[in-house]
């Protein structure tokens, strides 16, 4: 583990086996993807940025698990899933999904599956 993602975790040490599970998944479903550690956020991309993980506030504080993770990805649509904590549409054509991670069971095929349809929706942008 490099110093950068471990000062992104620094206050939430107990979310990193959350974030090395997930990074584990991601470079296994995409092969190329690159991971920019930033101040709020850690993002894959490939020629653009198809999913992060944060800390983004999606529920009140009493509502979190303790550790989470945020996943946030873009689609061409709106997925209509339970898991979804929010969905919002920036622009036409283009959703926004923030997926609570409570646990690494939660890790699973079905985030996997729309974070490959998520790196190739951002792999086919302009």
């Amino acid at each position: 583990m490099d110093l950068e993602t471990l000062c992104f975790f620094d206050e939430h040490r107990n979310a990193l086996p959350l974030y090395e599970a997930f990074l584990r998944r991601v470079l296994e479903a995409v092969p190329g993807a690159t991971v920019r550690v930033q101040k709020t956020q850690i993002s894959f991309g490939n020629r653009h940025m198809f999913a992060c993980v944060s800390f983004a506030r999606v529920r009140r504080r009493a509502e979190l698990p303790d550790p989470y993770i945020v996943v946030t990805f873009g689609l061409a649509r709106r997925l209509d899933a339970s898991r979804v904590a929010v969905a919002v549409e920036p622009y036409p054509g283009r959703w926004t999904h923030h997926i609570l991670i409570g646990n690494v069971g939660q890790i699973d095929d079905e985030l996997m599956e729309w974070i490959r349809e998520a790196a190739a929706f951002a792999a086919s942008k302009r």
